[in-house]
């Protein structure tokens, strides 16, 4: 819940002139507001900039007063949608269930769901992480879950705008095993998977992350405000996984 129309329409501006000005070997997605996704559609025109939104409704359509369903946002030039984010589930009371049914809608529409993922700073303390996020992820997949629409996010909720980061070795443990269940569910589908790590990604630590097995990419949320923090996630990325 960020950003004017003035300070979108900058941002967007900056970041096509970045991407149209180099060739990346990875996909971009910017999730704006649901407010600003026209005028970000329209600045994004031509970029090689994928646009998605950071939620919707399960159902297609009906009486649900101020909720989006995913065909409108597929109507609005959406390519991704987030769901399950930690932030949707503590604020909104979201659960595993309502999460998958969100993300079989985003299936329905044709689009990619980006399902979120991660533990609390107790449940990390008791040394549940693991079993957290396998049951969030059993419980947040639909039946049509597949590469091709489906990217998975690992955000450790105490990392979120914090400024503290799980360490390497961590973050590396839960992609690992996130990885190990979606081959026991999908089989090979499995390994094509996109698995991302979100949580107080900046540019200062983005090379380390980027560089860890299992990491295919980032969730970035407060580096996103301006173009000169983020741009440099996505080379430090682009780096890890090309050698460029």
């Amino acid at each position: 819940m960020n950003g004017l129309r003035d300070a979108g329409r900058d941002l967007v501006i900056d970041l096509a002139q970045r991407a149209s000005a180099a060739e990346f070997a990875c996909d971009i997605v910017v999730c704006p507001p649901a407010l600003l996704l026209a005028q970000t559609a329209a600045g994004l025109s031509g970029a090689p900039i994928y646009l998605g939104c950071q939620d919707c409704h399960a159902e297609e359509s009906g009486a649900h007063t101020g909720d989006i369903s995913a065909e409108m946002l597929a109507d609005s030039g959406c390519r991704y949608v987030i769901v399950g984010h930690s932030e949707r589930r503590a604020d909104h009371g979201e659960d595993d269930a309502l999460v998958s049914a969100k993300a079989a809608a985003v299936h329905r529409a044709g689009l990619v769901a980006i399902v979120c993922v991660g533990e609390s700073e107790a449940e990390r303390a008791a040394g549940q992480a693991l079993a957290v996020v396998e049951r969030q992820l059993a419980g947040s997949l639909p039946p049509g879950a597949r590469a091709a629409n489906t990217v998975v996010a690992y955000e450790p909720v105490w990392a979120i705008g914090s400024g503290r980061t799980p360490s390497e070795s961590e973050v590396e443990a839960v992609h690992l095993h996130l990885r190990a269940r979606l081959a026991a569910r999908m089989g090979r589908e499995g390994a094509a998977v996109r698995i991302l790590y979100g949580g107080s990604v900046k540019a200062e630590n983005a090379a380390g992350l980027m560089a860890i097995e299992d990491v295919d990419g980032a969730l970035v949320g407060g580096a996103s405000l301006s173009a000169a923090s983020f741009w440099p996630i996505v080379e430090a990325l682009v780096a890890a996984k090309t050698g460029a």
